[in-house]
Parts: C-alpha cells; structure tokens; sequence
C-alpha cells in the first residue's frame, strides 16, 4: 500500500487547484504590488553588488531579461540577479505572516519562467497570488522562532513560494508539485546575521534560482521525498523549533487570500520595515519642529521580538544603518525625510550619529510578543530634554503606501524608457501584454 502524506499532499492540492483570477480584490493587490516591486528592481539594477552579480555568475545563453541592464542571459541567472536587484536597496513589499519579502523572489522566478515557456501576464499574476500564499501560510505553521532565531524567512520561505509559483504557472500534477515543494525546501537556507551585509539581499537571489531550478528539475524527471511537511525529520522538524502549527498552512487557504488579508505593506521608506514606526515618529517630531540639539536622551520600547531584525546599533556606512532603529529615529527626525540617499555605501553622517548615540532600546515584557497580528506591533518613543521636560509619542502598526506611482518616479528617476511600466502593469492580461512589459523592462536605465 502506497505511503501517504495528507499534510504536504493537501498543500499541493490547494497549490495546483487555486484560481485567484476569480478575486478582483486579490487581482489588484497583485498589480500594485508589481508595481512596487519594479520600482525596486530597476532602482537597484545599477547597484555594485548587483553588478558584482552579473560579472562573476557563470551565466549561458537566453531570452530572460536582466531589469535595466539592456540585456538577456538564461532564465536562473536572471532570476537571482534580478531577485537580488529587488531586494539591495530594503525598500520592497513586506508580508506579516511571511515575516519578509515575498514579492522579490517569486516574480523575479515567473518573468524569468516566462522566456522560455509562453505564458499570459494573467498566469504570471496567478502564480504570483498563489506562490505568496504558499509562503504566507507557510509562515503562520511555523511560528515566531524561526525567524527570532536566526533564519531569513525571505529566503527560507520564499524558495518554497517560487517552487509553488511555477508548479501552478506550469499546470504540476499534485504529486509533481509535492517533489518540487521538497526539492525546494532543502534549497531553504538565508541567515538574519547578514542583515546589513551585501549578503541579504542575496538571499533573495538565492531563493529565487532555487525555486526556480527545483521546479525544472522535477519537470525533467528529477525526483525527491514528497513530503516535506508530513516527516519526523522535515521542514517542521528542522525550523518550527517547537513552534510549528502544522495545519495553519492549509486552513483558510485562499478565503481570504493572503494578498488581500492582511495583505502586503509597500514600503514607505528604503529601511527595514521594523524601523519604519520609528521613523514615524521621528517625522512627527520634526514637524513639530523640536530641536534634535535639546535632546539629552530617547529610550524607544518595543514589544518582544519588535527589534528583532533591527541588529545594528552603531552603523558605519548607509547599508547597515537600515537596520539600525537609533540612525533612522535620528535622521527622520533632523532630515525629515527618509531617502533612498540616506542608506547608500557611503559613511553615516556624524550629526545624524550624533544624535543616534542618544538612543537606547528597552522592551515591554508585559505586552503581547510580535506576530503576525498587526496589533502586537507597537513603538514607544520617551524623550527626555536638556531643560528635565519629557515628551512621549507612540505608533502602532505598520506604515505603508497605497499607490507606489509616485515611488516608482523616485527610484527609476522618472526615466522616460520605463514610465509606461505602471499602466502597462496595471491593465496587462495577454502574452503579449507581458511581452511588451518584459522588452521596457529590458532597456537600460545605467
């Protein structure tokens, strides 16, 4: 009698049987979200690391476009580098439930899929929907720890999501979907010690490729154990660390789509997206005209785990002061901005460490742990002025955009050879729709 795996088996179901067309509200998140995650893309097609990318990786020959670079190379290649590109400036979608980035990995794989096998932009939008869900319940199963204990669910999570991406693109039976799931869940790797590291947005790069390779491999006859989420020694096992709700990744699937609730948070400021109620903060303090000099001390209290991907607390260079809660409360607060500008390679402004010096963090300990509930979500700002007078200011939840038109200028410069991509996006349904999408995105902006 043939073994069965009902937990990984009715994953695949649920992967190879979505329809998401069917949901408007699903269908225009999507579109946004491309929208959002193009303008990251071709903002960081011209980063060093991204060319570093492109000069070192043994890329063949093929139709896949590099974003912004006026070129093509094979369908893996592509995807990593451009999986990379979306991800180097911190400034892409980011998915409570996921705990990271989804968008970056799993359309960065699809466009890539889509030079070698003919498909409409509507199935790239499907796949897209289906593969964030896939990750999205993916990180309600397995809890907290994951990522509190070191692993990058972008990557991690996000490998899996491209591998059911392209498994439901592609029309996988179920079996194939489920070889393809575990193949990519080996693939799952990507630490949180990167984090301000040319490293990170590599995970996504990673993530994507491998997605991507695991789907082909299965395709070509490759095969690998089908039940990844079923084992005593699989992905609950090695990453829930206790934690794992093993059947949060099937319940509710697709009612509502995760796209839609609690949906995506396109990003307001290029910084880790745990800054971002800090810098919200520190906006409210500079329209209120407080002067950053009357200071003498800010304590910024989190929830549990509220911090926990904010690792740097005296940066040296804009790449890893991202990360770093005390730089972005400072420079929000004596700029009154929060730019693209601000988080380059170049070293910190000492006024800006001036003033971030005086930061420290505490955490609440009698209020509820981050999760995936918006609502456990809180910062509280306590500053204490030169002259004994204390003022307070508290956010909640996260920050976000509605519409990224306006981001997407920003970041590609208002180039005029990309500025038809956010209507094109927003109105695409064909083959050839997503062509003429794929051959602007092959101009090069550098």
């Amino acid at each position: 009698m043939e073994k069965t795996f009902p937990l990984t088996t009715g994953f695949a179901e649920a992967i190879t049987s979505a329809d998401p067309l069917r949901d408007e509200a699903a269908v225009a998140a999507a579109r946004m979200a491309l929208v959002d995650w193009l303008a990251c893309a071709l903002g960081g097609s011209a980063d060093r690391t991204t060319r570093i990318l492109l000069e070192q990786l043994p890329a063949g020959p093929g139709d896949a476009v590099i974003i912004g670079q006026g070129r093509r190379t094979d369908a893996l290649t592509a995807a990593l580098v451009n999986a990379h590109a979306g991800h180097v400036l911190d400034y892409d979608d980011v998915h409570a439930s996921v705990r990271g980035h989804p968008t970056t990995v799993i359309v960065p794989a699809l466009l890539a899929l889509a030079s070698e096998t003919p498909i409409s932009a509507d199935r790239l939008i499907a796949g897209y929907i289906v593969g964030l869900e896939a990750m999205a319940r993916l990180g309600l199963s397995l809890g907290m720890r994951h990522y509190e204990n070191g692993f990058h669910a972008t990557a991690t999570l996000g490998t899996i999501g491209v591998a059911a991406a392209v498994a439901h693109v592609l029309g996988y039976s179920v079996v194939e979907t489920a070889t393809t799931l575990g193949l990519a869940a080996t693939h799952s790797s990507g630490l949180r010690l990167q984090f301000g590291h040319d490293a990170k947005p590599y995970h996504a790069g990673m993530a994507a490729r491998s997605g991507l390779l695991s789907a082909k491999l299965v395709k070509a006859g490759f095969g690998g154990a089908r039940d990844f989420l079923d084992s005593a020694i699989g992905f609950y096992s090695a990453f829930a660390f206790g934690e794992a709700r093993p059947q949060a990744a099937i319940e509710g699937w697709g009612a509502p789509w995760q796209i839609v609730a609690p949906g995506l948070t396109l990003k307001a400021f290029p910084c880790c997206t745990a800054s971002h109620p800090v810098a919200m903060i520190g906006l409210q303090l500079h329209e209120e005209e407080l002067n950053a000099e009357q200071i003498e001390a800010v304590v910024i209290t989190f929830p549990p785990g509220g911090d926990a991907a904010l690792v740097v607390t005296d940066p040296t260079t804009g790449i890893d002061a991202r990360f770093s809660a005390e730089y972005v409360f400072a420079t929000a607060l004596m700029d009154g901005a929060l730019k693209i500008g601000h988080f380059g390679e170049t070293p910190v402004r000492e006024d800006l460490m001036a003033i971030a010096r005086r930061v420290r963090r505490r955490h609440d300990e009698t209020a509820p742990r981050l999760s995936s509930d918006p609502k456990t979500r809180f910062v509280i700002a306590e500053i204490t002025l030169n002259d004994g007078r204390r003022l307070s200011r508290e956010f909640k939840g996260l920050p976000g955009l509605s519409d990224p038109t306006e981001k997407f200028r920003d970041a590609t410069g208002n180039h005029p050879a990309v500025s038809a991509v956010p209507d094109m996006v927003r109105t695409m349904h064909s083959e050839d729709d997503l062509d003429r999408l794929v051959q602007l995105l092959s101009n090069s902006l550098n």
